[in-house]
């Protein structure tokens, strides 16, 4: 193992964050992880991880510090908490927040850190899923100084095929956030055309081959539509609830902007709807269930 590669730890060992350890891990670095639920962290450990007992423990030896966690709330605490990662930070640290949050609170945390205990922070969320967290191929967008960029490109690189700086900080989660409205608004339509076929005698097993090339064609519909046609919802790969807080960002941005966004407003709406028919935790492949026939 080179000396010469940076420190890292990791919070969040979640759908994502465990493929991502894994990559880490696999290229070299030194890797502590925390977990709240700390039985999570175990296979990290078997492949030689070190586990932390606190986010202060996680950052106190580590040169950068990254976060995949569920939302904006969950980041404030495990970073400003009883024996959050500012307890154990210092000038020269860099945080990278792979999360999905707020951008104006992103911007304030951001500029909290810096004040309490001199760590930069990066905003960096990513896109591609499970699938894109396991081959390295996720995209990822990134808010913050242009130099901790550059000091953060070679541990986003095994994470991620396409690195962008998007600007300042916040501009990351800016990103994302438009990044998602596409993503579940696709999901809901695909629902819909899948239901629709169905109804009209169509067999959907073969519409995402169908439509491969053409102008419908996306990532979501050659991964939902299959899935949505044999009703294969397991293993989940992502999860509803993280899209409905997702859109429900999206939203709230819009409004502070002054920006009119609709149709990203009725699928947050279309979203908790279905969220709360029971299937919050469940994979958005399960959308399509609102429009078929029931019993």
């Amino acid at each position: 193992m080179s000396t010469d590669l940076p420190s890292l730890a990791f919070a969040g060992i979640g759908l994502m964050g465990l493929p991502m350890c894994r990559r880490l891990l696999a290229a070299g670095y030194p890797l502590t992880v925390w977990n709240r639920s700390p039985d999570k962290c175990d296979a990290l450990v078997a492949a030689g991880a070190r586990r932390a007992a606190s986010p202060a423990e996680l950052s106190r030896d580590a040169d950068m510090v990254l976060l995949c966690l569920a939302d904006t709330a969950v980041v404030r605490e495990v970073v400003f908490g009883e024996a959050g990662i500012a307890l154990g930070g210092r000038s020269g640290q860099l945080l990278i927040d792979l999360s999905s949050l707020e951008p104006g609170a992103t911007r304030e945390m951001a500029a909290e850190l810096a004040a309490l205990c001199g760590m930069a922070w990066l905003d960096a969320p990513v896109s591609g899923g499970t699938p894109g967290a396991e081959a390295g191929t996720l995209a990822i967008m990134v808010g913050g100084d242009v130099h901790d960029l550059h000091r953060a490109q070679p541990v986003l690189q095994v994470l991620g095929q396409r690195v962008t700086h998007m600007g300042a900080v916040g501009a990351g989660q800016v990103t994302k956030a438009c990044n998602q409205m596409i993503v579940a608004c696709n999901a809901l339509v695909i629902a819909e055309v899948i239901a629709l076929a169905e109804r009209s005698g169509v067999d959907t097993r073969l519409l995402a081959e169908a439509l491969a090339g053409g102008f419908a064609d996306s990532k979501p519909l050659q991964i939902l539509a299959p899935q949505m046609a044999s009703s294969t919802y397991q293993p989940i790969k992502w999860h509803v609830r993280t899209l409905l807080k997702d859109l429900d960002n999206a939203v709230k941005l819009s409004r502070e902007q002054g920006a009119a966004t609709p149709i990203s407003g009725l699928a947050a709406q279309l979203m908790r709807l279905h969220a709360s028919q029971g299937f919050l935790d469940q994979d958005p492949s399960t959308l399509v269930e609102q429009y078929r026939s029931k019993p």
